[in-house]
């Protein structure tokens, strides 16, 4: 069995990132997921030439396409016309999941609205995110996740230190959330309709998942009238929840989050067994009302040996938490996380190209990536030929 969703059916109509994230996962999931493209392709094909890839690279020359599209089949229709609609109606009829992030408005426009699809297909669980949500004035507002999820929905504010303009969010972050969002929900109205059998809509949008992402800040905003702190290096709160740098340049973060519990063990690591019952430092309230000076220490004693140093004498202490700040090529080298199962093998002909696996394992119905991502309409011939299979079985 190749992984939980074998034998489902998914049709995908999706641009860009976050509807096909959804369906990426779904298809690394075991499901049989048929990418509608229209002639033109989806645009995140051109992912590798925004990014200045050598077209000659082959896969390798749109990585981001190839992460939220692989074991997908590729069918070109044009839904501009009848026959493209009609197909693409065909399709659906028989499915068991519809994914989608074009706009309400389009979709109503080519009758592919949940109400047209779900009076076709009752059984169909009908998944679409969207940019604000289905309701309100601005629910047919375009939206890719830097306007959504990053700018609007506070994550960019929170993240921007007081004078500093604001950061700038690593490319479909918002769009994997939403994604994942999508997968679980459309999993869940699976399991419904094997109770009540009929399908369902089930909606995320880019806002909601933002807002979701920076839920500790917005509830106690919401429920307290409080705003959580922006933290500050120089001067947290609790400098056993901060990060540091080595003699040699490596930073790492401490993660002391119960000072009563971490303090101690901090001490013991740095050398300054005798800060436990120094004045400044004895309660957590001491620690924060030294902050800053307590920083600038372990900063001096932190900076006087390299990473390796440090990194012996914290993995000795059980009670001491903390995790090197890793680049990327470091995440790729880390022996832990390929051992985590964070990479897999995705084949390619007679051999395999590594991607960054999908976030999710399952011990009785393991899955496996079964190709990369299609060609544009690389199945056209071979889906409609099963389309004619299903009517003259139907006769």
């Amino acid at each position: 069995m190749a992984g939980p969703l074998e034998g489902f059916r998914v049709i995908e109509l999706g641009v860009w990132v976050a509807a096909p994230a959804a369906g990426a996962l779904l298809a690394d999931w075991g499901a049989d997921v048929i990418k509608i493209e229209p002639p033109s392709g989806d645009p995140a094909r051109t992912f590798g030439r925004m990014l200045g890839l050598d077209p000659d690279l082959g896969v390798a020359a749109n990585p981001p396409f190839e992460m939220d599209n692989r074991s997908k089949r590729s069918i070109v229709l044009d839904l501009g016309t009848p026959e493209g609609r009609g197909s693409a109606s065909e399709l659906l009829s028989s499915a068991d999941v519809f994914l989608t992030n074009v706009r309400p408005a389009a979709l109503r426009r080519l009758e592919l609205d949940f109400d047209a699809v779900a009076a076709r297909n009752p059984r169909l669980v009908y998944g679409l995110i969207t940019g604000y949500g289905l309701t309100g004035p601005e629910a047919d507002r375009a939206a890719y996740d830097v306007a959504a999820f990053w700018a609007r929905a506070g994550l960019a504010d929170l993240l921007t230190r007081p004078g500093d303009t604001p950061p700038f969010q690593r490319g479909g972050m918002g769009d994997h959330s939403a994604g994942m969002t999508l997968a679980a929900a459309v999993c869940a109205a699976l399991l419904a309709r094997n109770r009540t059998g009929k399908g369902q809509l089930v909606t995320t949008s880019l806002y909601r998942q933002g807002a979701y992402t920076i839920s500790f800040d917005l509830n106690t905003l919401l429920m307290s009238g409080e705003q959580i702190a922006i933290g500050r290096r120089e001067a947290m709160a609790n400098p056993c929840m901060n990060n540091y740098t080595a003699g040699d340049g490596q930073r790492f973060w401490i993660v002391g989050l119960q000072g009563d519990r971490h303090w101690p063990a901090l001490c013991r690591v740095v050398d300054r067994e005798n800060w436990l019952t120094e004045p400044r430092f004895v309660t957590a309230r001491d620690r924060y009302a030294n902050a800053r000076e307590l920083i600038s220490d372990l900063d001096a004693i932190f900076a006087a040996h390299p990473m390796d140093h440090w990194a012996a004498l914290f993995d000795g202490e059980p009670d001491f938490f903390w995790s090197p700040i890793n680049s990327l090529d470091d995440v790729i080298a880390d022996e832990q996380f390929h051992a985590a199962g964070g990479i897999v093998e995705v084949p390619d002909g007679m051999s395999t190209v590594p991607m960054v696996a999908s976030p999710a394992d399952f011990s009785a119905t393991p899955w496996k990536p079964r190709m990369v991502a299609p060609a544009l309409g690389a199945h056209t011939d071979e889906i409609l030929a099963e389309l004619r299979g299903i009517r003259i079985a139907e006769r």
